[in-house]
């Protein structure tokens, strides 16, 4: 069953799913879970009659498209027989367990970032190819996210019915990174989960990200896999503090863990070096000044277009820019501050992967802002557009190659991001049946 070496829209997740259904009557079911806010339906594939659950939820932020490759690869393994690692093996008893798999949590924002799978079907395709179609929404519109923003959105109540209706033992959601390497983040520890990751990453030549943003003062078990801390501010990333009103942390209620199965489209050649870094303090307020000036040099460009371009409340893309300019930038810079005094007091206490891991949210931030900023800029009929576009386009380009530059990027071939995401579920459930039975 070859995957192939490019992403699956939205579309042709679904059709992949109807087909498998079509293909395994009784053993597959397609239904709709819900509505999304825009009148999208949200689809759950089935597999199995099992009375255990597995809940899969691909696509949650629409930025990340690989989950639903994943989802469709992860169906077909599972229909065509018992063929995972041998610690899944129980897992993949179709008897035994239901596998649900909500094919896209996000469909209005997948809509906004429809330009990925072409822009990123080129084995040349560039970073600048990525940011230019890419759309992620503001936190408070991120399914699994809204929650701690103390949102309900559609998406977020369909997927917290079905964690209560199935109770799954395990919940796995499909992420990807721009660049660096693959992690993996736990609501609570998976026996045996960890060397099982890491063989999966080695034998598909994906570097472990050796520290990683989201989970900084997680609890790090095993390389590249992370372990929520008791719900400790100081031990969160900025923003994340309320994290157990997550879709995530939703099945604790029914004994259940959630794995977030991180895999990146381009690789870093640092993300997997856990060395002392030798200037950690300096290097990250260098990537301080980095986020702020980038976040100043798209708000000057955003401050001369807000005059004609669509309302906030009428844009997506524009609420995100607003909310970025609002203070965005300066949380993530703020939030390195005592990490940097800290390694000035302690030489050697970062790693050179846990800055590189920084050094990817630091250059990121600027670009995602400016991709956005660029396609409204595209689409405006105002006399200063062109030329406001020809000066940010500019700059996005610059950033763009010093991206590359900087960190060493090397493409991981989607077949690849998709045998590790699928290789990676097939072990968590391993794992986690096991620790229930």
């Amino acid at each position: 069953m070859p995957t192939p070496d490019r992403y699956l829209t939205v579309a042709e997740v679904a059709d992949a799913a109807q087909r498998l259904v079509s293909r395994f009557p009784g053993a597959g079911r397609l239904r709709r879970i819900g509505m999304s806010r825009a009148g999208r339906p949200l689809l759950m594939l089935s597999v199995g009659h099992g009375p255990r659950h597995v809940l899969v939820v691909a696509r949650p932020h629409p930025d990340e498209p690989v989950g639903g490759s994943t989802a469709i690869a992860l169906a077909k393994r599972l229909l065509h027989g018992p063929t995972g690692p041998r610690a899944s093996g129980a897992a993949t008893d179709l008897s035994q367990v239901t596998w649900d798999i909500v094919l896209c949590l996000d469909p209005d924002g997948a809509a906004l970032s429809e330009g990925i799978e072409a822009a990123t079907a080129r084995r040349d395709h560039t970073p600048a190819d990525y940011y230019r179609a890419a759309y992620r929404p503001v936190a408070a519109e991120q399914p699994e996210w809204a929650p701690i923003e103390s949102q309900q959105l559609p998406e977020s109540k369909a997927l917290f019915d079905v964690i209560d209706d199935v109770r799954p033992f395990l919940q796995c959601s499909l992420h990807s990174v721009e660049a660096g390497g693959t992690w993996a983040q736990l609501t609570r520890p998976l026996p045996r989960f960890g060397p099982a990751f890491q063989d999966s990453a080695a034998l598909l030549g994906i570097p472990l990200q050796h520290g990683t943003f989201d989970a900084l003062y997680w609890e790090n078990p095993d390389p590249g896999v992370y372990v929520l801390p008791p719900r400790d501010t100081a031990r969160l990333a900025a923003g994340s503090e309320n994290i157990g009103a997550s879709t995530w942390c939703a099945p604790g209620r029914y004994g259940g863990v959630t794995a977030i199965v991180e895999v990146p489209m381009w690789a870093t050649g640092p993300a997997d070096d856990p060395a002392p870094h030798p200037a950690a303090g300096a290097a990250l307020r260098e990537l301080s000044a980095l986020v702020r000036d980038g976040g100043r040099q798209v708000t000057a460009v955003l401050d001369k277009a807000r005059p004609f371009l669509p309302p906030a409340r009428d844009s997506a893309p524009r609420r995100v820019l607003e909310w970025m300019a609002d203070g965005l930038y300066d949380l993530v810079a703020d939030s390195w501050e005592p990490l940097a005094r800290q390694a000035d007091g302690a030489p050697g206490g970062l790693t050179t992967a846990q800055v590189c891991a920084l050094d990817v949210v630091a250059r990121r931030q600027p670009l995602r802002a400016a991709g956005l900023l660029l396609r409204l800029l595209a689409a405006a009929d105002d006399p200063a557009a062109p030329g406001l576009h020809r000066d940010l386009d500019d700059l996005f380009t610059a950033w763009s190659a010093d991206f590359e530059r900087a960190l060493r990027l090397r493409r991981v071939p989607v077949r690849r991001q998709v045998a590790h995401q699928t290789r990676t579920v097939l072990a968590a459930a391993g794992s986690a049946l096991a620790a229930v039975r």
